[in-house]
């Protein structure tokens, strides 16, 4: 039987961090299902053009995928995303791949990284194994990037699991959603936050981690918070570079493959 592993993202045009992060959870996954194909396919049009005609880099729009996948006869495909939530990208890929699902005889969609409670619960320290403690006047704060979707509720969830697992000063924003830095920088006040590391709580670290979390202009989140009297450091890594984080990818993956191997359309 030849069975296929898809593993669809949103994508990056910073090749930098495209291998380290997206290349590394397609290699994880690869070794973790040594009997399947591993496959790579991006929902940006924008980044596929952009990495087409700037490096000659070619990566298959979902339905291009799928449909080769088709072509080339193989007989059991799961799709794992390497989103982080259940959004708007998540939704078109959904959408996406739905009229290919019955080509395949065996067939399954996995799910993002946070999508239940114990995803929830899995990805605290799972973030945390790679990133500094914080204690007493220290604080963490993770960038999301923040969405219209109504899935944008994951972040104050997730800020909650944190808390709730005992990790009192770790506090979530996000650039495009809420909350953002002005209800972070509350949080900050509340317990008399003293210094402030920013990392990204996003796959890849690309220009949002780079410039509006690290860079130097004023609007930037370090630029903010120094200017407001905090010492600021910045880990500018995706998740996709935590060891712990590609696990839950696998772990997610696993139980997609099994679903598959279980079902098949007849």
């Amino acid at each position: 039987m030849k069975q296929a592993l898809l593993v669809v993202s949103f994508g990056t045009s910073h090749r930098d961090t495209l291998e380290k992060t997206i290349g590394a959870i397609e290699s994880d996954l690869a070794r973790a299902f040594p009997d399947w194909t591993v496959r790579r396919a991006f929902t940006s049009g924008m980044i596929i053009r952009k990495l087409r005609e700037r490096d000659g880099l070619i990566v298959d729009r979902v339905e291009k995928a799928l449909a080769r996948l088709v072509v080339e006869d193989f007989d059991a495909v799961v799709i794992q995303p390497t989103h982080v939530m259940n959004g708007e990208e998540y939704d078109k890929l959904a959408a996406q791949a739905a009229p290919y699902a019955r080509q395949f005889r065996k067939f399954a969609m996995s799910t993002p990284l946070l999508t239940s409670v114990a995803d929830y619960q899995a990805a605290v320290p799972a973030v945390l194994s790679e990133l500094p403690a914080a204690g007493e006047g220290h604080a963490l704060v993770l960038m999301g990037h923040g969405t219209e979707h109504h899935a944008n509720a994951v972040y104050a969830a997730m800020e909650y699991v944190f808390h709730d697992m005992g990790h009192k000063n770790v506090f979530l924003g996000t650039v495009e959603g809420y909350p953002a830095l002005e209800q972070v920088m509350d949080r900050l006040r509340e317990h008399s936050i003293r210094r402030v590391t920013l990392a990204p709580l996003m796959v890849v670290a690309g220009d949002h981690a780079k410039n509006d979390m690290a860079g130097p202009e004023a609007d930037s989140w370090k630029s903010r918070l120094e200017g407001a009297g905090y010492q600021v450091d910045c880990v500018v890594r995706g998740l996709g570079e935590f060891p712990a984080v590609r696990a839950r990818f696998a772990a997610h993956a696993a139980e997609a493959v099994a679903e598959a191997r279980g079902g098949a359309h007849e």
